[in-house]
């Protein structure tokens, strides 16, 4: 495992991502901002490499992995 980087929720994600993970980014920010009581200002994703392929974490747990063979990206949400 390779760590990537780290950005906060909001932020523009990095460009080496492929977009179907960017994409995915950007729904689970879109679910979030729809929870008004939730206050996501200081979370942050975290961006490491496995097996050479992305996996983007939430600071809530939320995980991103992408599958190269289908150019798709499973997001696993944390159960509340």
């Amino acid at each position: 495992m390779q760590l990537g980087t780290r950005w906060n929720v909001g932020a523009e994600a990095p460009a080496r991502l492929p977009l179907a993970v960017t994409d995915a980014v950007r729904d689970v920010e879109a679910e979030l901002a729809k929870l008004d009581h939730l206050d996501t200002s200081s979370w942050r994703w975290t961006l490491t490499w496995l097996e050479a392929k992305p996996v983007v974490e939430l600071d809530d747990g939320t995980v991103i992995r992408y599958n190269a063979e289908t150019n798709t990206a499973m997001v696993t949400a944390v159960a509340e």
